[in-house]
Order: C-alpha cells, then structure tokens, then sequence
C-alpha cells in the first residue's frame, strides 16, 4: 500500500484526533467524506492504523510514579521472564532491546513501596536498573512523512 500525502494527512488527523468524523477529516483534508472512509479502511487492512485508544492520565487513576525500568537478564531467565511479563499490570510498555540490557518497560505505581514490590518481582529475573520518570518531555507525538520535509533544514546541522 502507498501511503500518499492524502493517507499523511489523514494519519496526522487521526493522531491529533481520533474521534473526529470522516466529514472533518474531510474538510481537513480536502476529501469527501465516503472517499475518507475508504482510504481510513485501507489503512486499517493494512496496519498503519492499529487501533484507536483513549489516552488515560496515570496520576489521576491512583499511580504516584512512573518509571523505566530495564533489565539485564541471568543466564537463561530471559524466556521465563518473556513469558511472565505480559501477567505484571504495572507494566504499560515493554520493549526486547539491544546493548547491556535486554528489556526496557514503562511501569506505572502507586508509590515507592509498590516500586520495591514490583522490583523485588523482577530481580528472580536478572539485574535491575530504575529511572523515576519526573516528568514527560514529549509524549504520543505523531508519526511525521518524513520524506516531505524540507532537507535543507538538516545540511545546516
């Protein structure tokens, strides 16, 4: 599938909105409603658009911390650690990465006895370093074409 500037312009509507309707994206975009509808089913078919959720604030549901949490697994724990992960509910991303440490998740807690619980669970699996998240410097930004942008913007640097 192609996705041209028209399926960009859409895909960056949806990021900034995802509730918006299919006429306002239109007159966003300069499409007609059903001919919107159409390229948003393709980009779902496809997989560029995996879903649409509702972004929820982790302080105003009870959790006190965020943090990043990585870990450096012991000899032949990563396989028993990957299939236990997806049961911790503190953890809202994981990702398998590569260098000295082999995971890295977003976690989120009540507070600094929840994060000793949570790390006392994890160090059965290997080594553990903490980042406590203070604040968020940019957060879900949107995916950009970034094959539109301007280059010469990049030979000054």
């Amino acid at each position: 599938m192609k996705i041209d500037a028209k399926n960009w312009d859409i895909i960056k509507c949806l990021q900034q909105n995802a509730r918006l309707s299919n006429a306002e994206i239109g007159r966003k975009v300069g499409l007609s409603s059903p001919a919107v509808a159409e390229r948003i089913k393709k980009l779902e078919d496809y997989g560029v658009l995996k879903g649409y959720i509702a972004e929820v604030s982790y302080t105003k549901t009870g959790y006190q911390l965020k943090a990043m949490i990585m870990l450096r697994a012991f000899m032949g724990r990563l396989q028993p650690f990957l299939i236990k992960v997806p049961e911790f509910k503190e953890v809202i991303n994981c990702y398998r990465i590569t260098g000295n440490e082999n995971i890295i998740m977003e976690v989120v807690l009540r507070d600094q006895i929840h994060l000793q619980e949570f790390i006392d669970r994890l160090i059965t699996y290997g080594e553990v370093k903490t980042h406590i998240i203070l604040s968020n410097l940019i957060e879900n930004k949107p995916i950009t074409n970034y094959t539109q942008l301007d280059r010469s913007k990049f030979n000054s640097l």
